[in-house]
């Protein structure tokens, strides 16, 4: 398998929905690096770890997921030497606390997911740290009984406060300062207690000036009377500060010291959190768990493509049994491709453990390897032809493929020479096929599909077709062999019905019309009967249906029209309505450039430019066709 292979089938884009349903950075993570399997015991247990957790979900019982926001970063910080504040710690608890209740729910259900039931035996606890955390840190604070020395230190801060409070409020409520008061209020500025004073009075009170108003009109003073004591209480909230870093220091230590265990731990739940991702996908496309198998046997029986969902065409196949290669023909925009993709994208899905849209009965091959070549491979960087990228690409898968693969190629042989392409394609199809392949193919080619039919091991089908109302059906018919219906894509381009209808009677007598018309001789020989002087590029000549002098550009070869250039215009004209008024080569000396009769000196200029490789008029002509596509879009 490679990225190519990724790509065309959607597969990627299936990642990346799953993705959209992971709780964690660390599910998400999974996800992105998950590859399908070839093991067929690691798909069996995928399947079953997606079934478990499915039927779960369906149960309406949720797996108590906690704290897996942001577990990544708060893992990171600590291993980085960083101490978490009291949210993190907290968040950090529920985490640990989650990996406690997810044991407890998983083996409590265990009858409905016994597989998901033993993951969770290696899950570890970390009681002590939840309850010590939980003890400690209150509506993201951390407790006064935390520590006895904090209890201490709140307990002197509170003190000093209150003693702040009375003597301010002593102060406020002194006759003398009333009048000096700007507002009876304490008002705390600087980590200071202060009271708002008339900047008139601000050298009548006895203290520090620790702020003023954006006007000036109030200072706000700390009375020396509490100096000392707004000392005492900014001393005791830096105590405070340190003791509650030291428990925020051990608490963050606690996990610290359990990081090995713990990672052990988001192991198991980010794989829970990535079978989950794909139950709830699995849920909500309404999906089964198919039957797989290694012997390359594909059933499918009404399965969908995941991604079309409900408005795709169910699709019935059997391969691998009686036939290792399938050839598919039918019209363009028929879905032959489609059923390629969805053949390829059902088989990746199930290599990793999704589950499938599809009725019972289908079963899904486990191959060892996965190939596509679908689409235009056309390269202008590596100057390939549509042609020659598909035959890169199809020579790369050959010279990787293995036996037990699945090869899905589309338009094989197109692109060049019928009988050539065809030819190609049929030893190419004969390679993988002795290479042990399964091989499924769309054509056009009626070579390729007698080849099919003419082949023991292979299948033909057709996609249906509804003739009466010339529209597609996109669905596969197994048996049978489809045309290109390049008649009903005339019709669609509303293709003249006369030519249509020759068409297909040509196609079944094939009596061609080779004779020569007379009809055409009888025409020629009346048009030879009036004979026109011939013009040349620079003759004056007069237009008499206008009354204008004009210059002959040029003469239409095979007709009687000619070209001319009047009034700064090209405009075409029968020469019946000509007259020559002087030639070019009385107006002109030898080897003119009559060129330059019709066109502006800048015109001019510009071709000579671009004839000479200027990057600077090369620049400014692919300038001037981006704003013509531009406006075309538009």
């Amino acid at each position: 398998m490679n990225q190519e292979t990724y790509n065309k089938t959607q597969f990627n884009t299936i990642k990346e929905k799953l993705m959209t349903y992971a709780i964690s950075s660390y599910g998400k993570a999974r996800i992105q690096v998950l590859e399908p399997s070839s093991r067929i015991e690691v798909v069996k247990k995928r399947l079953q770890e997606t079934s478990e957790a499915k039927a779960l979900l369906m149960a309406n019982l949720h797996v108590p997921f906690m704290g897996l926001n942001n577990i990544e970063h708060l893992t990171s910080q600590v291993e980085k030497g960083f101490i978490l504040e009291p949210s993190e710690l907290v968040s950090y608890a529920d985490f640990l606390r989650s990996c406690r209740l997810i044991q407890s729910f998983m083996q409590k259900n265990h009858f409905i997911a016994p597989l998901l039931a033993r993951y969770s035996e290696s899950l570890q606890l970390f009681s002590t740290i939840e309850d010590e955390i939980y003890h400690v840190i209150r509506n993201n604070q951390v407790e006064n009984d935390a520590s006895r020395e904090l209890r201490k230190i709140r307990r002197a801060i509170q003190e000093c406060e209150k003693e702040i409070e009375m003597k301010l409020q002593s102060f406020l409520r002194n006759t003398q300062n009333k009048p000096k008061i700007q507002e009876a209020i304490i008002v705390k500025k600087n980590d200071r207690f202060t009271v708002p004073i008339k900047a008139t009075y601000k050298n009548q009170i006895s203290g520090t000036v620790v702020d003023a108003s954006s006007k000036g009109t109030t200072v706000f003073i700390e009375p020396a009377t509490i100096t000392k004591l707004n000392d005492k209480l900014y001393q005791l909230k830096m105590e405070e500060v340190a003791e509650v870093y030291q428990i925020l220091s051990t608490l963050t230590g606690l996990i610290a010291e359990q990081m090995i265990a713990i990672h052990s731990n988001i192991e198991v739940i980010a794989q829970y959190d990535m079978i989950f991702a794909k139950a709830k996908y699995s849920r909500e496309i309404n999906g089964i768990e198919p039957e797989i198998n290694q012997e390359g046997i594909i059933q499918f029986v009404n399965v969908k493509h995941t991604l079309l969902g409900k408005e795709a065409v169910p699709l019935n196949v059997s391969l691998g049994k009686e036939y290792r290669g399938l050839t598919i023909t039918g019209p363009n925009a028929g879905g032959k491709t489609v059923v390629l993709k969805t053949v390829g994208l059902i088989s990746l899905q199930t290599m990793i453990g999704v589950q499938i849209i599809a009725d019972s009965g289908t079963n899904v091959a486990i191959f060892d390897q996965i190939f596509v070549d679908i689409g235009d491979q056309q390269s202008i960087e590596n100057a390939l032809s549509t042609f020659s990228g598909h035959m890169q690409n199809i020579s790369e898968i050959l010279a990787k493929t293995k036996q037990n693969s699945l090869i899905l190629l589309d338009e094989i042989g197109s692109g060049t020479e019928p009988n050539e392409g065809a030819a190609l394609a049929i030893a190419i199809m004969e390679a993988f096929y002795k290479k042990g392949s399964i091989l499924i193919t769309t054509t056009h080619y009626g070579e390729i599909k007698r080849f099919s039919e003419q082949h023991e091991d292979f299948l033909t089908a057709a996609m249906a077709f509804d003739s009466e109302n010339l529209m597609p059906k996109y669905q596969l018919i197994l048996g049978e062999t489809g045309e290109s219906n390049a008649f009903w894509i005339a019709n669609k381009m509303n293709l003249d019905k006369q030519v249509v209808k020759l068409a297909q009677n040509y196609l079944h007598d094939r009596n061609y019309s080779t004779k020569k018309a007379d009809s055409l001789q009888k025409v020629r020989k009346q048009k030879e009967q009036t004979v026109f002087p011939n013009y040349e590029k620079g003759d004056c000549v007069f237009w008499t249906e206008k009354k204008k002098i004009g210059l002959v550009y040029e003469s239409i070869e095979m007709t009687d029209d000619v070209i001319i250039y009047v009034d700064n215009e090209k405009i075409t004209v029968h020469k019946r309505q000509l007259k020559l008024d002087c030639s070019a080569k009385e107006l002109y000396p030898p080897n003119y450039d009559l060129d330059s009769l019709f066109e502006h000196y800048h015109d001019r200029k510009r071709n000579r430019d671009l004839e000479r490789g200027s990057k600077k008029a090369h620049k400014k002509l692919r300038k001037e066709m981006q704003e013509r596509q531009a406006k075309r879009d538009d």
